[in-house]
């Protein structure tokens, strides 16, 4: 494996070493996996897998203190009629949302679920480094034990990827052991399968813990071909470097169907090791309401009335 430095000569060395994606390939087999249907005695352990997994997600401008700790809330008990469902995988907010996330989760029972900030001048990434530093410092200070920072894709589509690389490696240091690192590429702006598979490996070899799909804010976001390449360069980079790296679709995955069809992705193409909280996560949050749904249907033999689920 060639050695990464931080300089332009050896990342360009390194991702000259990559093959280019086969973009109909990829296309084919992503929706070839697509069709894969599982078996009734198996979906509701992929629905509780998946609920397991779940980022719940709210990153609006008109977000309110009273709205993130209904969230959290939510979180900790999703069904508050069924104690046997699984809480969720993370809180996702803005920095300014952190504290009271954290302290609602604590008050409620959730401690052990993380608190993630959306982090260096998310969604576009466009800030000195000097503002992204304080965004990070100020999330973990009231907090946050994940940090999903945005790249510079000007950066990265205009070549710059010592910019890229040098940025995530300073977030990545100030993280330290106080919080995992996730790395937004923002796929429907990088246009090509070929830019996600290097903005993958350039991410991944400068200290991200995961690698995410997209900010929820650009189309195309999660998909199937875009998650097919990522979790193949996770695959790759651990048969490298016995590193293990998360995935984190984020995007446009809204129903049981899309979350199962995330899940088989998974299975067939990085492995099973990667179907837990750890390694993968679904940003979502109207999808949380489709699981809950399906999951009745399952138990009792019918949906639920439209007030079965709180709307978010």
């Amino acid at each position: 494996m060639h050695v990464i430095d931080g300089t332009s000569n050896s990342i360009k060395s390194f991702l000259k070493t990559l093959s280019p994606v086969d973009q109909v390939g990829a296309e084919a087999r992503a929706a070839m996996l697509g069709t894969r249907s599982i078996k009734t005695s198996s979906k509701t352990w992929a629905i509780d897998m998946a609920i397991s997994m779940i980022d719940l997600t709210t990153l609006e401008g008109a977000d309110t203190p009273g709205k993130v700790r209904a969230i959290c809330n939510k979180a900790v008990r999703p069904d508050p009629t069924d104690s046997t469902v699984p809480h969720v995988g993370a809180i996702c907010v803005y920095n300014d949302m952190v504290k009271i996330a954290r302290e609602q989760l604590d008050a409620v029972g959730g401690g052990d679920i993380p608190v993630a900030a959306v982090s260096t001048a998310f969604p576009s990434g466009r800030a000195s480094l000097e503002v992204k530093k304080v965004d990070t410092e100020f999330a973990i200070a009231n907090g946050a034990t994940e940090i999903d920072m945005v790249i510079d894709r000007g950066a990265f589509l205009s070549g710059d990827l010592v910019k890229v690389f040098s940025e995530i490696e300073f977030i990545k240091s100030l993280c330290g052991d106080k919080a995992h690192l996730k790395v937004i590429l923002e796929t429907g702006e990088l246009v090509t399968l070929d830019n996600v598979r290097k903005a993958s490996y350039l991410a991944m070899a400068a200290g991200a813990d995961f690698i995410k799909t997209s900010t929820g804010k650009v189309a195309p976001a999660a998909t199937a071909p875009v998650v097919l390449v990522m979790l193949e360069a996770v695959r790759d980079w651990y048969s490298m470097t016995g590193v293990k790296i998360g995935v984190k679709p984020a995007g446009g995955i809204r129903n049981t169907k899309d979350a199962i069809k995330q899940l088989v992705l998974v299975n067939e193409t990085a492995g099973p090791e990667w179907l837990n909280p750890q390694l993968f996560r679904i940003g979502a949050s109207a999808l949380l309401n489709d699981l809950l749904m399906q999951r009745m249907k399952l138990r009792d033999g019918h949906y639920a009335s439209p007030n079965y689920v709180t709307l978010d």
